[in-house]
Protein backbone atom coordinates (compact mmCIF):
# COMPACT_ATOMS: atom_id res chain seq x y z
CA UNK A 1 0.00 0.00 0.00
CA UNK A 2 1.37 3.40 -0.96
CA UNK A 3 0.58 6.18 1.46
CA UNK A 4 1.76 9.61 2.54
CA UNK A 5 1.95 10.69 6.17
CA UNK A 6 1.69 14.37 7.04
CA UNK A 7 1.42 16.39 10.24
CA UNK A 8 -1.99 17.48 11.49
CA UNK A 9 -2.92 21.16 11.44
CA UNK A 10 -5.65 23.13 13.21
CA UNK A 11 -7.67 22.95 9.97
CA UNK A 12 -7.86 19.14 10.29
CA UNK A 13 -10.56 19.06 12.98
CA UNK A 14 -13.26 17.84 10.52
CA UNK A 15 -10.95 15.03 9.39
CA UNK A 16 -10.32 14.02 13.00
CA UNK A 17 -14.08 13.75 13.67
CA UNK A 18 -14.23 11.23 10.82
CA UNK A 19 -11.18 9.35 12.09
CA UNK A 20 -12.66 9.25 15.60
CA UNK A 21 -15.73 7.56 14.15
CA UNK A 22 -13.52 5.12 12.22
CA UNK A 23 -11.66 4.29 15.45
CA UNK A 24 -14.92 3.28 17.12
CA UNK A 25 -15.82 0.78 14.41
CA UNK A 26 -15.06 -2.77 15.43
CA UNK A 27 -15.53 -6.23 14.02
CA UNK A 28 -18.91 -6.21 15.79
CA UNK A 29 -20.08 -3.37 13.55
CA UNK A 30 -20.37 0.37 13.26
CA UNK A 31 -22.01 2.43 15.99
CA UNK A 32 -24.30 5.38 15.31
CA UNK A 33 -22.37 8.44 14.15
CA UNK A 34 -23.82 10.34 17.11
CA UNK A 35 -21.50 8.43 19.46
CA UNK A 36 -18.58 10.74 18.60
CA UNK A 37 -20.43 13.69 20.14
CA UNK A 38 -20.57 12.03 23.56
CA UNK A 39 -18.21 13.94 25.91
CA UNK A 40 -15.88 10.99 26.57
CA UNK A 41 -15.17 10.77 22.82
CA UNK A 42 -15.64 14.37 21.68
CA UNK A 43 -12.86 15.52 24.02
CA UNK A 44 -10.33 13.89 21.66
CA UNK A 45 -11.25 16.25 18.80
CA UNK A 46 -13.39 19.22 19.85
CA UNK A 47 -11.53 22.49 19.40
CA UNK A 48 -8.55 20.78 17.74
CA UNK A 49 -5.48 22.95 17.36
CA UNK A 50 -4.95 24.09 20.92
CA UNK A 51 -1.45 24.19 22.42
CA UNK A 52 0.08 20.72 22.65
CA UNK A 53 -2.22 19.10 20.06
CA UNK A 54 -0.11 17.06 17.66
CA UNK A 55 -0.43 14.11 15.33
CA UNK A 56 -0.35 12.72 11.82
CA UNK A 57 -2.67 11.70 9.00
CA UNK A 58 -2.10 9.03 6.38
CA UNK A 59 -3.48 9.46 2.87
CA UNK A 60 -3.49 7.18 -0.15
CA UNK A 61 -0.46 8.19 -2.26
CA UNK A 62 -2.31 7.54 -5.53
CA UNK A 63 -5.57 9.23 -4.51
CA UNK A 64 -4.33 12.05 -2.28
CA UNK A 65 -7.72 12.87 -0.83
CA UNK A 66 -8.50 9.36 0.46
CA UNK A 67 -7.91 9.31 4.20
CA UNK A 68 -6.51 6.02 5.52
CA UNK A 69 -5.66 6.62 9.17
CA UNK A 70 -4.58 9.04 11.85
CA UNK A 71 -2.80 9.16 15.18
CA UNK A 72 -2.90 12.12 17.54
CA UNK A 73 -1.99 13.29 21.02
CA UNK A 74 -3.96 15.69 23.15
CA UNK A 75 -3.46 16.75 26.74
CA UNK A 76 -6.60 16.25 28.80
CA UNK A 77 -8.37 19.49 29.60
CA UNK A 78 -9.35 18.15 33.03
CA UNK A 79 -7.71 19.48 36.15
CA UNK A 80 -4.34 18.17 37.25
CA UNK A 81 -4.36 15.39 39.79
CA UNK A 82 -2.01 15.65 42.77
CA UNK A 83 -0.18 18.55 41.14
CA UNK A 84 1.09 16.43 38.22
CA UNK A 85 0.69 17.29 34.58
CA UNK A 86 -1.48 14.53 33.07
CA UNK A 87 0.05 12.59 30.19
CA UNK A 88 -1.28 13.41 26.74
CA UNK A 89 -3.88 10.93 25.55
CA UNK A 90 -3.37 8.99 22.35
CA UNK A 91 -6.11 8.60 19.76
CA UNK A 92 -5.50 6.25 16.89
CA UNK A 93 -7.53 5.10 13.89
CA UNK A 94 -7.04 3.08 10.74
CA UNK A 95 -10.04 2.57 8.52
CA UNK A 96 -11.61 -0.88 8.75
CA UNK A 97 -10.40 -3.01 5.87
CA UNK A 98 -6.95 -1.40 6.03
CA UNK A 99 -6.02 -2.68 9.47
CA UNK A 100 -3.18 -5.15 10.01
CA UNK A 101 -1.32 -3.94 6.90
CA UNK A 102 1.40 -1.92 8.65
CA UNK A 103 -0.22 1.49 8.37
CA UNK A 104 -0.92 1.72 12.09
CA UNK A 105 2.68 0.84 12.93
CA UNK A 106 3.90 3.51 10.49
CA UNK A 107 1.68 6.15 12.09
CA UNK A 108 2.74 5.20 15.62
CA UNK A 109 6.39 5.18 14.58
CA UNK A 110 6.06 8.72 13.22
CA UNK A 111 4.35 9.90 16.41
CA UNK A 112 6.89 8.31 18.75
CA UNK A 113 9.87 9.58 16.72
CA UNK A 114 8.46 13.11 16.72
CA UNK A 115 7.47 13.08 20.40
CA UNK A 116 10.11 10.89 22.09
CA UNK A 117 9.97 12.74 25.40
CA UNK A 118 6.23 12.47 26.01
CA UNK A 119 4.68 10.06 28.46
CA UNK A 120 1.48 8.98 26.71
CA UNK A 121 -1.74 7.44 27.99
CA UNK A 122 -4.50 5.68 26.05
CA UNK A 123 -7.59 3.54 26.57
CA UNK A 124 -8.67 0.61 24.43
CA UNK A 125 -11.10 -2.24 24.47
CA UNK A 126 -9.44 -5.20 26.19
CA UNK A 127 -10.06 -7.39 23.13
CA UNK A 128 -8.79 -4.78 20.64
CA UNK A 129 -6.02 -6.38 18.55
CA UNK A 130 -4.23 -3.01 18.53
CA UNK A 131 -3.32 -3.57 22.20
CA UNK A 132 -0.52 -5.88 21.02
CA UNK A 133 0.69 -3.16 18.64
CA UNK A 134 0.75 -0.64 21.50
CA UNK A 135 2.77 -3.09 23.61
CA UNK A 136 5.36 -3.33 20.79
CA UNK A 137 5.75 0.45 21.10
CA UNK A 138 6.41 0.28 24.83
CA UNK A 139 2.90 0.81 26.19
CA UNK A 140 2.12 -1.10 29.37
CA UNK A 141 -1.28 -1.83 30.88
CA UNK A 142 -1.64 0.30 34.01
CA UNK A 143 -5.34 -0.26 34.72
CA UNK A 144 -7.92 -2.82 33.69
CA UNK A 145 -11.67 -2.47 33.92
CA UNK A 146 -14.61 -4.39 32.54
CA UNK A 147 -13.76 -4.74 28.86
CA UNK A 148 -11.29 -1.83 28.77
CA UNK A 149 -7.61 -1.27 29.53
CA UNK A 150 -5.67 1.88 30.15
CA UNK A 151 -2.14 1.79 28.81
CA UNK A 152 0.74 4.17 29.32
CA UNK A 153 4.08 4.69 27.62
CA UNK A 154 6.70 6.29 29.83
CA UNK A 155 9.83 8.02 28.59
Amino acid sequence: MDYVIRALTAADEPVLWEMLYQALQTSEGAPSREIIRQPEFASYVEGWGREGDTGFLAYDAKHGDELLGAVWLRSPSSERQQGEEPAPELAFAVKPGLRKLGLGAALLTQLVKTNPHHAVSMRASANNPAVRLYERFGFKIVREGPGIVTMRREV
